[in-house]
């Protein structure tokens, strides 16, 4: 890093601990998806700190198996144990995983970061839930848990066991209940589904809220599209919703800024101007939820399309603002996540825009306030 990193660490000063590090992260051709998300994950604190005890409880000597999730843990151990705040590492073993782990981040091209963040996410619920069921049944004599509908449920003497809830888990999954009214007979069908992030369509000149609003909003099912209510027994029109049942620790917004136009016969990029604030209030869009949360990361795609551009992150650290983008590091003013909103305009200079958005839930004296 150089003249940068000296520059990084003067600007740093005092305003930071003594253990925290900001290390800018090597490119290894279009690898820029990886390292935007790896940044926001790395702030994600809560998250952090349970990867890197899961990683000193882990640590054998060279017996245990490489994957995802020890890669990604030696990595983050890596970073905080540096003796200099600042400087760039290379996240080489980590790629090299993700690589033979899926084919789609083999080779050079251009990757969709909200696309990676979804397979890492998921990639370490199913390492840890293996590992948990491993050390229950370590000769391995149970019968795997039965999938049903992506839905992972078992049975026990006729019991039905919950899922196993997971650090991962704590940390990014909530509850969507869809809801489907007969409007012959009233009758509400009801049936929830986990997320770990929320992908939500956009429209120009729009705010994150009236997105969550729309996201939840009505939408009434006639015509070839009826419904099949079980207590009528035929075919009915219905009114449908999708509503946040259970609101996560870390709320992981994804804006659909990639849009398939037939016309085009192709993708393009919208480079819409949605608001985003700084604290999120879901008392409008969440029903019987008060929850607030606070932005510290977002995944931002520079360039005018979608198979090609660039990742970087801003992220939020004890109050200050940084900016990553691969092995450079630099920290911004507060005003910098307002110019990745978007472009009020079709056409604008500025390709900047918001595409991954990390919210914590807001604290008060270390009490997490109303769920």
């Amino acid at each position: 890093m150089g003249a940068t990193g000296s520059k990084l660490e003067k600007a740093l000063g005092d305003h930071f601990p003594e253990g925290e590090r900001y290390f800018g992260l090597e490119n290894f051709g279009n690898t820029c998806y990886c390292n935007s998300v790896l940044q926001a994950l790395y702030f994600c604190v809560p998250f952090r700190d349970q990867l890197l005890e899961y990683y000193a409880n882990n640590k054998s000597p060279g017996d245990a198996e490489e994957n995802l999730l020890t890669c990604l843990a030696e990595l983050f151990s890596q970073i905080g144990s540096q003796k200099k705040k600042t400087g760039v590492i290379a996240p080489k073993r980590f790629v090299q995983r993700v690589k033979k782990q899926n084919e789609l981040f083999r080779g050079y091209a251009h990757q969709d970061a909200h696309e990676f963040l979804n397979f890492l996410l998921n990639e370490l619920v199913d390492i840890v839930e293996k590992e948990h069921q491993a050390a229950k049944d370590p000769l391995g004599t149970s019968p795997p848990d039965k999938i049903a509908n992506g839905v992972k449920s078992s049975q026990a003497n006729g019991v039905k066991k919950e899922p196993l809830v997971t650090w991962v888990h704590e940390n990014f999954q909530g509850i969507l209940t869809n809801e489907t009214r007969c409007l012959r007979c009233e009758t509400v069908t009801a049936r929830d589904e986990t997320f770990l992030d929320l992908s939500l369509d956009i429209e120009q000149n729009s705010s994150i809220t009236s997105c969550l609003k729309n996201f939840s909003s009505t939408e009434t099912l006639n015509a070839e599209d009826k419904f099949f209510c079980d207590k009528c027994c035929s075919l009915q029109e219905a009114q449908k919703r999708m509503k946040i049942k259970k609101t996560p620790q870390i709320l992981v917004i994804h804006l659909k800024r990639f849009k398939y136009m037939e016309q085009l016969g192709r993708y393009k990029k919208l480079s819409y101007r949605v608001v985003f604030p700084l604290e999120l209030k879901l008392n409008n869009t969440v029903e019987n939820s008060d929850s607030e949360y606070s932005l510290f990361a977002v995944v931002v795609h520079v360039g005018s399309g979608p198979n090609h551009g660039h990742y970087v992150s801003l992220v939020k650290s004890h109050n200050h603002w940084l900016f990553f983008d691969d092995e450079n590091v630099e920290m911004v003013d507060e005003s910098a996540v307002q110019t990745s909103f978007g472009s009020a305009q079709e056409y604008s200079s500025n390709t900047d825009h918001g595409y991954i958005l990390f919210y914590e839930r807001a604290t008060i004296n270390g009490l997490i306030k109303s769920v």
